[in-house]
């Protein structure tokens, strides 16, 4: 035998690695390492589709009446293998569409239906999402057949609008457009939790005032979409639930009639499961065995009955009719006294008193046997809370009105992640501009761009208030939802002017320079501070030695108080700007997180984001005009200083007891210069610190500048979707 093959018997012939579960990686060695991968998810190698495919291209080719008529007759094509309720999947594709929809929340902008996400773990396992897998391969066909032309995501939400439809709701409309993902979004935080269903405290200072839930978290516990339908915690009281619910939808930007519209309009059609013992179910589909090919929760005593599913444990109707778009929820529930009881599953539900038996749905497998309905403890908060009682009451007096606040409500939870109208695609977008979607009016294109550069130039501004103001009219944008950014100017408006990063004294003098060369020219006042931004960046290139034009694109439009929802823009209001150095007050996640958060939802690389931060900093940029991180003797040029520094290792770097950072002479032991996290980060990182060498290398002045000049465009373009 060779030497070398010495115990090597029964050794595995394949690497094992950190894609496997005997392997570690990298964060698992160094968990407090600064993990980039957020910026680097969706990467171009996990798509199939290839560089050259344009979803939203191809989609306009699809033909939207076949699908919507092809989806129509899916619903009620029931299938042995996961029978219908009452022969119709509405119940079934409405659930797949609103927890799809619902994971959004407004704080960040993450979550939501707008990438086809549920498709992959967590929220394809999540408990909430019990046996949506087999919706979705309900939905295979239609995917198969259409293909290309139409996404998961699009189709997914498709589903659930059809279904509305075919039971007899007017749906306020529908829109194409989104994109699919291909890999797990990394990036969207779930909460600490280490189990599914954890107690709700976790989430909570205090469990009891719900306003107190850890931000951005809007679901009450993990695997949640929004409440536990048993009560807090699992212990029932309408009450409490209630306040729950108020404060879970408002996170959602969703006002107390829209919740209660939703909650009740949900709740009209479909079924919940709970018919049968909980614990027979196997794993969920990403704990699945090999052969359960992606299905999860298998139920082994379902036996071709839907009646026998099980889901959530809750188990019955809401209704009377609940294939029927109708007023049957606020009969039922606001028609009789209701008591507490359990389903065969065991979880906490309630049941009417002396029902009539005329007014029992019939079950949903054999239509000659009538069953007990259900109201869950969120359903019996729309009762017991005054305020959604009114809101009902007023629903019960005008069935019209309550019809037009569902389909409107709907419409807002399917779409309040799309971004802006024009991003909009297919026959069925409504002509309504709503103030959610965050209208901008249509900007020239025709002035003399040159002329209101010139005229920029010689109204006297620094540079660095120039570039300033104009990365922080742009850096609310966020690629989550596609809210904020540059277009509509709305950072000369409440809330924006007004909040600290924007320095409003600042701010106020640049917009008292810039709104009247706006009015000269005709040109929106949203173009002309980025202009002012890019004759800021143009100015500090000259001042490096390069003179580059940095490339601009008219049309932004100027927004108005009227098209502002001011109270859901308050969310957007940064508290730490890496880019500029500056954060509100101190946090448990560190600066450099919390600039990593910034660059992932402007859409920006890890070069780019080094690049930027490099380029901002010698600019003289940095919040209140701070030194730190400013490593240059010649501030305003647009040179490469904060790398070839950061990297000289003549200098060394030490803690000061503000909690910044002195760069001190190796040989004297002078402080040359001062830092923040944020700053060397860049050199401590061994990734950001390869990159911070390219720049600092001594041919690369020229390659710095292209790159901060395209990094800046990208930013201040990012909401231009009408350059797409």
């Amino acid at each position: 035998m060779d030497g070398n093959d010495v115990n090597t018997a029964g050794k595995c012939p394949v690497m094992h690695g950190g894609n496997t579960e005997t392997g570690h990686t990298v964060m698992d060695w160094w968990p407090k390492a600064l993990n980039l991968d957020i910026l680097h998810q969706q990467d171009t190698k996990t798509n199939p589709m290839g560089t050259d495919f344009d979803y939203r291209e191809a989609v306009q080719g699809l033909d939207y009446e076949a699908l919507k008529t092809d989806m129509k007759a899916l619903l009620k094509d029931s299938q042995d293998w996961w029978p219908a309720d009452w022969g119709h999947y509405g119940g079934l594709m409405i659930r797949l569409a609103w927890h799809s929809a619902g994971s959004y929340r407004l704080a960040d902008g993450r979550g939501g239906g707008g990438a086809g996400n549920i498709r992959f773990a967590p929220l394809n396992s999540w408990p909430d999402n019990g046996n949506l897998d087999k919706a979705r391969r309900l939905l295979w066909p239609l995917k198969k057949k259409y293909g290309n032309k139409v996404s998961w995501a699009d189709l997914i939400i498709l589903a659930g609008t059809m279904a509305y439809e075919d039971m007899g709701l007017k749906t306020f409309g529908f829109s194409f457009g989104r994109t699919d993902i291909w890999h797990p979004e990394i990036d969207t935080y779930w909460g600490a939790e280490k189990e599914w269903l954890a107690p709700s405290d976790e989430r909570y200072t205090d469990v009891g005032k719900p306003d107190t839930m850890e931000n951005p978290l809007a679901a009450v516990q993990m695997g949640l979409i929004y409440v536990n339908p048993e009560g807090v915690n699992g212990n029932p009281d309408p009450a409490k639930t209630g306040e729950q619910v108020r404060e879970t939808f408002a996170r959602m930007a969703m006002d107390d009639e829209e919740t209660a519209a939703l909650t009740a309009g949900g709740h009209t059609v479909g079924k919940a499961h709970g018919n049968g013992d909980a614990a027979t179910l196997g794993a969920e589909p990403e704990a699945g065995n090999l052969e359960n090919q992606g299905f999860g929760w298998l139920n082994p005593n379902l036996d071709g009955k839907a009646t026998n599913a099980i889901t959530s444990g809750i188990e019955g109707a809401w209704t009377t009719n609940p294939t029927k778009w109708d007023m049957g929820y606020f009969d039922l529930l606001f028609g009789y006294d209701w008591e507490l009881t359990k389903s065969p599953a065991g979880a906490h539900q309630w049941r009417p008193v002396d029902i009539k038996e005329e007014h029992m749905p019939v079950d949903s497998t054999d239509p000659t046997k009538r069953v007990m309905p259900m109201m869950t403890d969120a359903d019996m908060a729309m009762k017991v809370d005054p305020i959604y009682r009114a809101i009902c009451e007023k629903f019960m007096a005008d069935p019209a009105y309550f019809d037009d606040c569902f389909a409107r409500a709907w419409f807002k939870l399917t779409h309040r992640d799309m971004g802006p109208k024009v991003r909009y695609i297919g026959p069925d977008v409504p002509a309504e501009d709503l103030i959610w979607q965050d209208p901008i009016p249509a900007g020239a294109t025709g002035y003399d761009v040159a002329a209101v550069k010139a005229d920029i130039a010689a109204a006297g501004l620094d540079l660095s208030d120039m570039v300033a103001t104009a990365w922080d009219s742009a850096r609310t944008y966020r690629q989550s939802d596609m809210r904020g950014g540059a277009n509509g100017a709305r950072i000369r408006l409440a809330p924006q002017k007004d909040w600290e990063g924007n320095e409003p004294a600042r701010l106020a003098k640049v917009l008292a320079a810039l709104e009247p060369i706006a009015a000269k020219h005709g040109a929106s006042v949203a173009d002309v501070i980025v202009l002012a931004g890019n004759v800021g960046v143009e100015q500090a290139a000259k001042a490096a030695g390069f003179d580059i034009e940095v490339p601009f694109a008219a049309g932004r439009g100027d927004a108005t108080d009227e098209m502002t929802d001011a109270a859901s823009f308050d969310v957007l209001e940064p508290v730490a700007d890496g880019f500029r150095n500056w954060q509100k007050k101190d946090y448990v996640v560190t600066a450099e997180e919390m600039m990593l958060d910034r660059a992932q939802l402007l859409g920006l690389t890890a070069p780019e984001m080094t690049v930027l931060v490099g380029g901002m900093r010698v600019m003289g940029t940095n919040f209140g005009g701070t030194g730190h991180g400013v490593f240059t003797d010649n501030v305003g040029a647009l040179t490469t200083d904060f790398f070839v520094n950061l990297t000289d290792m003549a200098f060394k770097w030490m803690p000061a007891a503000d909690g910044s950072y002195e760069i001190q002479d190796r040989k004297t032991g002078a402080v040359k210069w001062t830092a923040t996290r944020a700053d060397l980060v860049f050199g401590s990182n061994s990734i950001l610190r390869a990159y911070a060498e390219v720049y600092a290398q001594d041919d690369n002045k020229g390659k710095f500048v292209n790159d901060f000049v395209a990094a800046w465009t990208k930013v201040m373009n990012a909401d231009r979707f009408d350059l797409v």
